[in-house]
């Protein structure tokens, strides 16, 4: 199996980790970081001179792209958080008050489960329903949970485990029909999934920047739908201006306009840049083209595992919609184990253990065994890499 890496691909490392953080990046993503923190370096926002200026103008840059990735009414509806486990908290706690209810799907990311559980001990009644492999969020259920209270129903596009893909036209007209405010968290899909909030009836989307949107760690946004209100979780600088005649940094309140009313503090502007660059790099490659080759990926692990004696690959059926995502369990070997051995005797990156994530491993039935090892490719891989990771499950099942 050695000579096979050494000959063959020529490489020593393969990275399958992208469902946690995208790498490598395009060399775009890396130019653009330098240029700005060599040959920018300002505080947008916070002063008039030509390095405030220029950092102004590429975070209105990159609040312009990602509307056109989502297509947004307006650059505002785009707020920039560090992530998208900050941007749900910011809505979930920012909407939802006591005795508002919420509906969630059971295969949900912590970054949803744990803030629902925090709400629900504090007066926010919260209903989970069902999901499957095949169809995810069960869609009847939905309708028959929605009562005259539901505030807001929030599920991912692509479960970070299975990659089970849910049905957003049609859960998010549901909401729509229902009046009831539809969250779509889009940690796994923004980049790779085309998203159209207008026409998915989306009032409410997180997104992460360093997954397929290719940026850095430490970026990510919330689309928030005009005439939703959100109340801060933060208060603070946001930048001068004039409001009514007065400089906004005079006032006490907190801004009640987007996106400053939940940008409060200092942007991460060098990963911001970062950020422009990846969307630029979907733009220019096509979003079409990118999720062709991760599928074909992932139709051709899923076909190879299939083969391998003790390998149970547990993933959505052939013509369902699907991630780039694929998870398996071996008969005897635990899956952080596993996940260790091809780390450390092939140089592979994948991840073992439950993915931060222990609802879908509870209705699936995986919790109790470890969870899943878990492949999840992307468009920087190569069919060689596919093919030598296969071998390497295969000489460890054996």
């Amino acid at each position: 199996m050695q000579d096979y890496k050494n000959q063959d691909t020529g490489l020593r490392k393969v990275y399958l980790d992208n469902a946690a953080t995208s790498f490598p990046k395009p060399e775009s993503v890396y130019s653009a970081v330098d240029q700005f923190m060599r040959n920018c370096g300002g505080n947008a926002g916070r002063s008039g001179h030509y390095a405030a200026i220029a950092a102004q103008r590429m975070i209105d840059d990159t609040r312009l792209l990602c509307a056109r990735l989502f297509n947004t009414p307006s650059p505002k509806n785009i707020v920039f958080t560090h992530n998208a486990t900050t941007a749900i908290n910011f809505a979930l706690k920012g909407i939802l008050s006591i005795n508002d209810h919420v509906i969630t799907g059971s295969f949900e990311h912590n970054s949803v489960t744990r803030p629902l559980h925090y709400l629900a001990s504090n007066g926010i009644n919260v209903t989970k329903i069902s999901s499957d492999l095949n169809n995810g969020l069960d869609k009847e259920q939905l309708k028959n949970a929605i009562r005259p209270n539901t505030k807001l129903v929030i599920c991912n596009h692509v479960s970070n485990v299975f990659g089970t893909e849910n049905d957003i036209y049609e859960i998010g007209r549901i909401c729509r029909e229902c009046g009831v405010l539809f969250m779509v968290d889009a940690a796994q899909s923004a980049g790779v999934k085309p998203i159209n909030v207008q026409a998915m009836c989306i009032d409410l989307l997180a997104f992460s920047g360093h997954k397929s949107l290719f940026g850095l760690q430490g970026t990510g946004g919330l689309y928030v739908a005009s005439g939703v209100q959100i109340r801060p979780l933060l208060e603070g600088g946001t930048g001068g201006g004039m409001v009514g005649g007065v400089n906004s940094s005079e006032l006490l309140n907190q801004p009640t306009e987007l996106p400053d009313s939940l940008e409060s503090g200092t942007l991460n502007a060098h990963g911001i840049a970062g950020l422009a660059a990846g969307l630029r790099f979907i733009f220019e490659t096509g979003i079409d083209k990118i999720t062709a080759k991760e599928a074909e990926f992932v139709e051709c692990l899923i076909d190879g595992l299939q083969e391998i004696k003790g390998i149970i690959v547990i993933a959505p059926a052939k013509g369902f919609s699907r991630g780039s995502v694929v998870s398996f369990q071996h008969e005897t070997i635990l899956p952080e184990q596993f996940a260790a051995i091809l780390d450390a005797g092939f140089g592979i990156a994948v991840r073992g253990g439950l993915h931060c994530a222990a609802d879908p491993h509870k209705i699936i039935g995986t919790i109790n065994s470890g969870g899943t090892v878990r492949i999840s490719p992307n468009y920087f891989n190569s069919e060689t890499e596919i093919d030598y990771c296969l071998r390497a499950v295969k000489e460890i099942a054996k």
